[in-house]
């Protein structure tokens, strides 16, 4: 057990963020300090929830490029609503976003699952859609902070044992997930799907409903980050979290979410989005440009594709050689 764990992908993360955090206390020791790494957990929180829903999304041979569109129309739209009514409840507020966020997420699942469309085309389009429908409600106006009432901007800020509400959410939803993955017919449904969707049908797994699922389900964390991210920020806006889908897809894929489906981990999603939040926030520090965020992500992504074919590949030419030795 212990060996296969130092094997992992998740060991290797480990590994890379102690390292990278050895690397800036070196020159930079209070960055490290509790209540900093705490701060930047936070901003990270929510990476790791949209990152945890396109780890299923890919899992199942799918890709959602659509997390930052609907993250944005949802925050545009609760907020918006705020300020038509600052008395609706902050419960209310939470359950329309994520409503509106899975049956966005619903949309995409169905074009895939009953038309058979490509997921990347697919989620480019719903893409688009969403951006273009943010305008039109809006009217490319923003809402400021001064718009929103206080329980509004409060909820994901307020503190319980020193730690923000938009981290604990994350928390329970790693943990919540992790259980979902590895103890329920839904989340064996995704890996059987993803590792071989043929094998999967003679099991009785309907493959395009599976994957309609991995879609709502993304739908679902991208509204609820909507109105969190909205809530923190105190902002809402067309181009929200522009780019930011990038940064989802990396921080799966550098978690050790195989694209081609079937492998990953609710842990592997959570470092991969670790790493990458440490390496944000560390730039600003070094007094590296904010403009080389995207190619740094750009290029973790293709090392960490590069990184898992070469894995794939020396796991099958172990299988051709047990192969050999039986024969």
């Amino acid at each position: 057990m212990l060996k296969r764990f130092i094997a992992s992908r998740e060991a290797l993360l480990l590994g890379a963020i102690a390292v990278l955090l050895a690397l800036i206390s070196m020159r930079f020791p209070s960055f490290v300090n509790l209540s900093n790494l705490s701060v930047v957990f936070n901003d990270t929180s929510p990476l790791i929830l949209l990152a945890i829903g396109q780890m299923i999304v890919i899992l199942t041979k799918c890709i959602d490029l659509s997390v930052a569109a609907n993250l944005a129309l949802t925050g545009m739209i609760v907020s918006m609503i705020n300020v038509a009514a600052p008395g609706v409840p902050v419960a209310v507020i939470i359950a329309v976003a994520v409503a509106l966020g899975t049956m966005m997420g619903m949309v995409n699942g169905i074009l895939v699952w009953r038309l058979n469309i490509p997921p990347i085309v697919v989620t480019l389009g719903t893409m688009t859609i969403f951006r273009g429908i943010i305008f039109l409600i809006s009217d490319g106006k923003w809402v400021n902070s001064h718009e929103m009432s206080a329980a509004f901007k409060a909820f994901s800020r307020s503190e319980i044992l020193g730690l923000p509400m938009l981290s604990w959410i994350a928390i329970i939803a790693v943990i919540a997930f992790a259980i979902v993955m590895t103890r329920t017919t839904l989340g064996r449904a995704f890996y059987a799907v993803g590792g071989n969707p043929h094998a999967a049908t003679y099991t009785g797994i309907d493959v395009g409903k599976t994957q309609f699922w991995a879609f709502t389900i993304s739908g679902a964390l991208a509204g609820l980050v909507g109105y969190l991210w909205v809530s923190r920020y105190a902002v809402a806006y067309v181009d929200i979290a522009g780019g930011f889908e990038l940064d989802v897809v990396a921080a799966c894929v550098i978690g050790g979410v195989s694209i081609a489906g079937g492998i990953g981990s609710v842990g592997g999603a959570l470092l991969g989005a670790l790493f990458l939040g440490l390496i944000k926030n560390a730039l600003p520090v070094i007094n590296v440009s904010p403009f080389w965020q995207l190619a740094i992500s750009g290029s973790a992504i293709i090392i960490a594709v590069a990184l898992n074919s070469r894995a794939n590949r020396d796991k099958g030419r172990i299988i051709l050689k047990s192969a050999e030795h039986t024969a």
